[in-house]
């Protein structure tokens, strides 16, 4: 893989993994654009290494956050650390659901499907929509907005839907304070990361070779620094109310990759 594909690749994830504009819509975007025809194994190693990326800039903006969780989950103690530990667990609980017993017919959704790719941006820029509309609270996340945020999220592995986009707008739409779900929706997503990463290594269908090791450094790097800047900098887009502008540019790239593939098919 070539190193110029791989910081293109990285860049885009490290962009597209905080702002709520579809990650994993974008990739098969840039793949498709630049016609760059990989092996399986190759693809799932660059997706899990940008993941794996993208997931160390997470807990590197929110270490602080992450350190009074775990310290919250072994306490024991019905204080707020470890209530919120809880409400992350629950969170998770959907999207494990879904990849454990759907892991084959979501693969096959990742097949260059650019009309897919189309039609869920628009349901994202729909979402964004109506979260930037939705009033400013000091709602705190219940146990039941967890679940239901979480179900946001399993629907969010369709390529297209954006991750961060999904799960902020259902929190808000949910009445939730907005940093709030910003901050909720960056969280819940590193232990799944982790735990997929984990077993695509695992299970052994991830393929090394030596010659891959600086187009995926370099990819590595740019998803991990682009990702710490996209990660402060949606955090400040949900409090000042700035999806709208997000949505609108969903409907145009999705409206575009539609009329593309429709034309060139």
């Amino acid at each position: 893989m070539e190193i110029l594909f791989a910081i293109i690749l990285g860049i885009v994830q490290g962009l597209t993994e905080f702002l709520p504009v579809s990650s994993s819509g974008h990739l098969e975007i840039v793949k498709a654009i630049l016609g760059e025809a990989k092996v399986e194994e190759e693809s799932m190693l660059m997706t899990v290494v940008l993941h794996g990326a993208t997931a160390l800039s997470t807990i590197y903006i929110f270490r602080k956050d992450i350190a009074e969780i775990i310290r919250g989950l072994f306490q024991f103690k019905q204080n707020e650390e470890f209530l919120f530990s809880l409400k992350i667990i629950f969170s998770m609980i959907p999207a494990t659901f879904v990849g454990l017993f759907w892991e084959d017919e979501i693969e096959d959704l990742f097949g260059g499907d650019l009309i897919l790719v189309g039609c869920m941006l628009i349901v994202t820029a729909l979402l964004l929509f109506l979260a930037d509309k939705a009033k400013s609270t000091n709602k705190k996340i219940s146990f039941f907005n967890a679940i239901i945020i979480g179900v946001s999220q399993a629907i969010a592995i369709l390529p297209g839907i954006s991750r961060s986009g999904a799960t902020i707008s259902t929190s808000v739409l949910l009445g939730v304070d907005k940093e709030k779900s910003a901050r909720f929706s960056f969280l819940m997503v590193v232990p799944l990361i982790l735990g997929k990463m984990i077993k695509d290594i695992v299970s052994g269908e991830i393929l090394f070779s030596s010659a891959e090791s600086f187009p995926l450094l370099f990819g590595f790097v740019a998803a991990f620094i682009v990702g710490l800047f996209a990660c402060k900098w949606m955090i400040q887009l949900v409090k000042n109310s700035n999806l709208k502008y997000f949505s609108f540019y969903c409907i145009i790239v999705g409206l575009s990759v539609i009329i593309f593939q429709l034309t060139y098919a």
